[in-house]
This record gives C-alpha cells, sequence and structure tokens, in this order.
C-alpha cells in the first residue's frame, strides 16, 4: 500500500511539479503561513506548531547551530547527545589526534561520560523566539534619506531594540536585515559553551572518498560526529567544568530505522550560511571572473604546497590535516560553481529577469520614481572593480593564505601598549599572558618552513593579479632590492622574525621591548597588509554605499513586480526549513543517477593505503559477512546515502533530515557538482542535497565501534 501512495505521490509531483516549489530556505516562523499547506500535501503529516513554537516543544528545538553557523547539529538523545557531519567536528578530532592517539586515522569513541573530550571555545546554540520588526525598525526611515542617514537611523533603532528585548537575561538578542534591508526579524537564542566530542569513525569512513568525491554523487561517505553539549547543574550555559551535567533539552528528534523511497517527503532544518539569489548579472560576472579566480588560482597553489608537507610523516598528516580539508572545499567549490554558471546560462537568465524589471518599472511614473535608479547603480558600482579585486586577491593570498600574518598582527595592540611601556605595564603583562596562553594550541599545529613556501608563493600571486596600486609598502623592497624574487624575500623575512619560532617568541614575550617589533619582518609586513586593505576598504565605501542601495531597490520592486510569489529571504546563518522528496536525477545526456547509493559501492571504490579510498579491515570484514544487524534495508543491503531535492548550502552541513512524520531518517552533507551555481541561483531539475543515511550511521555506532551505549539513549523508532 505504502508504495503504490508513494507512486502516486510522484506522479503528482511529475505533472503537477511546477506547483510544488522544492526552492526555498524559509523561516520556520513563517511556515504556517507561507508553506504548511503545500508541505501538507507533500505527505508532511506535522502541524506548523509541531515544527515551531514558542508555547511548546517543537522540532526547531531539537536543531542547533555549530559555532555560530559554521555548521549545523540535532540532539537526539535527552542526555543532549549531539549529531553532525564528521567534517563539522573534523578541527576538534585533528586537535584531540596525536601519533600516539590517531583518532582521525583510528576513529574515536567515548564509552562512557568521563572519556568525552572537551573543546575549548566551540559552541552550540539553540533558538529560542523569532520576530519580526520591521515595521518598528523601519518607523521613522523616509525615502528622502541617504542611503548613510538610512542606515545610521536604522542602527540606533537597532541596538535599542536589542537593549530592551534582552533585559538582564542570559539571551543573546540580535535583529538580522533581509530581503537586502527591506524586511528585519528579531533572534532570541541561547548559546552552551561546553560541547564534548562523544565519537567518530575513521577518516577511512567520515571523509571516505576525500577531495576526489566532494561535490559529487554517487557518494559512499560516512559523513558524522557526535558531541554532547552540557550546561552547568541549573540547565543554564556554563563554562567548561566537571560539575557541569548533560543538557537536558525540550526536545530531541527520534530517529526512524524505516528508510526511505523515492518519491517520500524530506525537509531540512539548519543554518545555512549565505546565498545571493538576487544578485544581478553584473554581480555574477564579477563573482566568477574575481572572486571565484582568486580563490581557484590561490588555493590551487596552497594546497599542493600543504600536501607535499603531509606527505612527509604522520606528525605532518596530523598537523595540516584540518587546514587542507577547509581550504581544499571551496576550492572545488569555486571550480565547479564557475562551469555551472557557464553551462546552465545564469548570467542570460539575469539579464532575461533584469529586462523585465525594466520595462515593468518603465511602464509607470510612479514606478520609475521610485525604482528608476536600482539597476543603473548597481551597474554603475561594478564598473570599476580593480580595488575590489585587490580586497579580494589579498583576503585570499595574504590574509587567508599564509598563517604568520594574521598570527603576528596579533601583537599589533602590544607594539601600541609598548608606545608608554610604563604607563601600560599592567596592560601589558595582561597581553602578553594571553598570547603565551595560545602559543602550544597554535605552534602544535605549525610547520615554519611550509608557511614560508606558502608566504613566498602566494606574494608572487597577488603580485601578478593586482596593480601595484594595491601593493602592501614592503613590496617595493622585493621588486627593488630583491627583483622581484619572493622566495628569496620570505627566507629573510622568516629569519628576521620571532614569530615563526615558539621559544623566540617565548623569550619576548618574556621582557617585550617596540624596538624588537619594529625591526621583526614578519610583524612590519603584516602592518603593512592590514593598512593597504583598510585604505581600500575606505576608498569602496562609496561604491557599497550605491550598491546596497541598488540591490535594496531591486529586490523592493521584485517583489512588487510579482505580488502572487512567495518570496523567501537570502539565507544569512539563521535557521532555516526547506522541504522536497527524495529523488534521482539525470546530470547529462544518456545517465540517470539512482536517488540511493550502498555499501556495495564503498567496496567498489576501495585503493588500499590510498589516503581518500582506503577501507578500514574491520570495515571490509563486516561488509563482506554482511553483518547489517537490524539496519540492512527491504532489501538486504546496507544503504549508504541518498538525495532529496531540498535547497541547503554551506552551513547546512550536520542538518537532519527529516521525514513527514518528524523522525530523522539522514544527515546532510553535501550538494552536487551539477547544480554548484546554487547559491547564486537555484536549478530545479539538477539541485540535490546529499545526504547519509541515518541507519548506515548507526550501523557504524553499533556494529562497527560497539558503542551501544549511545545507541541505548536514543529513541528509535523501529
Amino acid at each position: 500500500m505504502m508504495r503504490k501512495l508513494n507512486l502516486l505521490l510522484l506522479l503528482t509531483i511529475f505533472v503537477f511539479g511546477s506547483a510544488v516549489a522544492k526552492e526555498g530556505m524559509w523561516l520556520p516562523s513563517l511556515i504556517h503561513k507561507l508553506n504548511i499547506n503545500t508541505m501538507q500535501d507533500m505527505g508532511c503529516e506535522l502541524s506548523a506548531e509541531d515544527i515551531y513554537s514558542i508555547n511548546q516543544s517543537s522540532l526547531k528545538d531539537a536543531i542547533v547551530a555549530l559555532d555560530r553557523g559554521s555548521c549545523t547539529a540535532e540532539v537526539i538523545s535527552k542526555d543532549g547527545l549531539l549529531l553532525t557531519n564528521h567534517h563539522c567536528g573534523f578541527g576538534e578530532i585533528q586537535q584531540h589526534s596525536s601519533v600516539e592517539h590517531d583518532y582521525l586515522q583510528d576513529g574515536f569513541w567515548a564509552k562512557t561520560r568521563d572519556e568525552e573530550l572537551p573543546n575549548p571555545g566551540k559552541t552550540v546554540t539553540f533558538l529560542i523566539s523569532v520576530e519580526d520588526v520591521t515595521d518598528k525598525v523601519l518607523a521613522d526611515v523616509t525615502s528622502e534619506m541617504s542611503e548613510s542617514e538610512r542606515n545610521n537611523k536604522i542602527d540606533q533603532v537597532v541596538r535599542e531594540l536589542e537593549r530592551e528585548a534582552k533585559g538582564d537575561s542570559h539571551y543573546e538578542v540580535y535583529i538580522r536585515d533581509f530581503f537586502k534591508a527591506n524586511q528585519y526579524f528579531l533572534f532570541v537564542t541561547e548559546t552552551f559553551k561546553d560541547v564534548r566530542l562523544v565519537g567518530a569513525p575513521p577518516q577511512a569512513l567520515g571523509k571516505f572518498g576525500g577531495d576526489t568525491d566532494n561535490w559529487m554523487w554517487p557518494r559512499h561517505t560516512n559523513d558524522f560526529s557526535m558531541f554532547r553539549v552540557y550546561s552547568g547543574p541549573d540547565g543554564k550555559p556554563a563554562e567548561y567544568s566537571e560539575d557541569n551535567v548533560p543538557y537536558q533539552p525540550k526536545y530531541h528528534l527520534p530517529i526512524s530505522l524505516k528508510g526511505v523511497e523515492e518519491g517520500d517527503f524530506a525537509m531540512v532544518f539548519g543554518y545555512p550560511g549565505s546565498t545571493n539569489r538576487y544578485k544581478t548579472s553584473w554581480g555574477i560576472d564579477y563573482t566568477m571572473k574575481v572572486t571565484n579566480t582568486a580563490r581557484i588560482i590561490v588555493r590551487e597553489k596552497k594546497l599542493d604546497i600543504i600536501a607535499d608537507y603531509m606527505a612527509s610523516s604522520q606528525k605532518a598528516k596530523i598537523q595540516y590535516a584540518s587546514k587542507h580539508a577547509g581550504s581544499a572545499n571551496y576550492y572545488k567549490n569555486a571550480i565547479g560553481q564557475n562551469e555551472a554558471l557557464i553551462k546552465l546560462g545564469i548570467i542570460a537568465q539575469k539579464q532575461e529577469l533584469e529586462n523585465q524589471f525594466t520595462e515593468w518599472v518603465n511602464a509607470n511614473a510612479d514606478r520609475k520614481a521610485k525604482y528608476g535608479e536600482a539597476l543603473p547603480l548597481i551597474k554603475e558600482s561594478y564598473e570599476s572593480v580593480e580595488a575590489e579585486k585587490a580586497m579580494t586577491f589579498a583576503a585570499e593570498a595574504l590574509l587567508r593564505g599564509p598563517e604568520i600574518f594574521m598570527f603576528a598582527y596579533r601583537a599589533n595592540q602590544l607594539a601600541d601598549l609598548l608606545e608608554k611601556p610604563d604607563e601600560n605595564k599592567d596592560k601589558i603583562d595582561a597581553f602578553t599572558l594571553r598570547i603565551k596562553e595560545s602559543l602550544d594550541n597554535f605552534y602544535k599545529d605549525y610547520n615554519a618552513a611550509t608557511d614560508e613556501k606558502i608566504v613566498a608563493a602566494l606574494m608572487k600571486i597577488y603580485a601578478e593579479n593586482i596593480s601595484s596600486n594595491y601593493y602592501p609598502s614592503f613590496f617595493a623592497e622585493i621588486q627593488k632590492k630583491y627583483k622581484g624574487d619572493y622566495a628569496r624575500y620570505a627566507e629573510k623575512m622568516f629569519k628576521k622574525s620571532i614569530f615563526d619560532d615558539q621559544e623566540e617568541l617565548t623569550e619576548f614575550l618574556e621582557d617585550p621591548k617596540l624596538k624588537t617589533l619594529e625591526k621583526d619582518w614578519v610583524f612590519q609586513a603584516a602592518v603593512d597588509i592590514f593598512d593597504m586593505y583598510r585604505s581600500t576598504s575606505m576608498t569602496l565605501s562609496s561604491g557599497n554605499e550605491k550598491l546596497l542601495k541598488g540591490r535594496r531597490l531591486f529586490v523592493a520592486g521584485l517583489m512588487e513586480m510579482q505580488p502572487d510569489k512567495k518570496f523567501y529571504p537570502d539565507a544569512n546563518s539563521t535557521m532555516r526549513l526547506t522541504y522536497g522528496t527524495v529523488m534521482p536525477y539525470n546530470p547529462r545526456d544518456g545517465v540517470k543517477y539512482k536517488y540511493y547509493t550502498t555499501t556495495d559501492g564503498y567496496l567498489e571504490k576501495e585503493i588500499p593505503g590510498d589516503y581518500e579510498f582506503d577501507v578500514p579491515k574491520r570495515m571490509k570484514e563486516l561488509l563482506l559477512d554482511e553483518n547489517f544487524g537490524e539496519y540492512a534495508d527491504e532489501d538486504g543491503k546496507l544503504h549508504a546515502c541518498f538525495i532529496t531535492d531540498n535547497d541547503i548550502t554551506g552551513g547546512n552541513s550536520g542538518s537532519p533530515v527529516i521525514n513527514g512524520k518528524g523522525e530523522l531518517i539522514g544527515v546532510a552533507f553535501d550538494g552536487n557538482w551539477e547544480a554548484m551555481s546554487g547559491d547564486l541561483d537555484f536549478e530545479e531539475n539538477l539541485q540535490r542535497c546529499i545526504n547519509v543515511d541515518i541507519r548506515f550511521v548507526l550501523w557504524v555506532v553499533d556494529i562497527y565501534a560497539g558503542a551501544q551505549n549511545l545507541i541505548d539513549e536514543m529513541t528509535i523508532v523501529r
């Protein structure tokens, strides 16, 4: 009977597909009036109140932002057990790893609460409530105001509303703008700071396929890790303490072992980071030629240098594993996005919409007065982009590329204090103490020789791609005295610095002198880079003002031009819900991808000893024995991953995939290569969300790892 219902649902979708919009990252607080009827028609059995409520426990109470929104996690037990992606916990797994205890290679499982590992700095944020405050924020804003006057008035009102909403509570309160500053919502959240690592599979499962399979389907990656959130004994957020207790959430997700079928309803809850679906054709062109190009050129060189070092030893591989993974992810994303934007003709699509908008505006005098300058302002802001290009390349090549410049620039405040050492003695002591306390953590995963190579290579790339008008001051010496030999200059720079060596820096901090910093080549280079970056940024203020105003008017006009359309705001790291179905797709002519994979494919991809495709001996034995326990599908196979047509982006990593009954069926971890343009334009025929099947997750926890203690605390629907 169920299969007949699913077939009927599929036929409905294919026949009336245009009426079932899967595009959209919706605010959960608004689904009661925008989406719930459509969701229920597609197979959702929950009410809007079941999904989002401030009066009773609901699904939103089980969804958290990790580290302020870098990833998403979900609560899966009454004792605060969290499930997210392996790559979302990769940094913590790496930090706890050593040659003696290589948790990246071997995995980690806490069989008791005492074995769970603390992670200073890691946070978990729960959403308490959302309120539309647009009318309050814009109450005193007039069309006669300049953009700066408008923004100043809005900032003033926002600060006051945030202050009033927070009161004397421990909650965090912030207001975010939506639809390019046309709407405003106030968010109340609660952040916990004691988050402990509970479990992670070996990298050969959690990162199976590595960079080769990243953004690709079919996929066989068991991309998950587990943490636990702790609170003070009173149930409120508290810094790490042995006296803290597992947090008792308002709600946790039940887990379904029933699996998925084609056409099944699926919703994804999470914290998508950033989309720009309302970006114009000029903005798309800039993204392709500048933003993505800078990312590709710079990161390709950086990744090659890091890979060479990682291949030198197990220690090196552990040190730079997280850094390599973080850089590689959006390097490949940029390549795929440019390819997809060209293949799908996104610029032409944007131009067609802009032409329609212009015709609509010019057809009415009032509309022309209100929105007539929108597109001209945007176009004008992109006509001279040398300064923006310099900032983009500087961020990639000089600030985020090498580590030493950002690290050394932390001493800039110390240099200011050392101008008057006697007067600032207490502040100097406090500041140097903070730096000392961070040194072990930094140098544990730092190799100066590798960073020197990165500095030399990326400074050269910056010089080759950017006008000399935007060079940091010290580049003049490289050109004149060193004849453009960046490698020779970098070698001398590192020799003339205290920041590449922990012992030297520690010795300096014992008795800091301004003269030492003034003579330090790395520190002075860092100051020059930041001075250049700030001065360039200041020159862009008028152009940015035009762009912001143009975008605001354009989006407001679009919403007025299409009054019957349900608009959703771009992602901005606030909680969103997307809904869709389990669905295969045709990536190219003559090819059709199934909606699921099995562990058969995991074994088929095996390359013994390979960094990306090695299969652990125990894993292989269990799979060959078909020791699947209760986690096998009806077909007798252990399903690995499945795809849905949910709308996701970065930040959704770790998001729960939930069925129509509100049960957890998977964990979202990736998008697909053919629709890498998705952050800028949703491709309804190709865009897919790649998810690890929850049964594959539990099989690893239960059968592979033997962590029965974790299975026992979950609510499992069999």
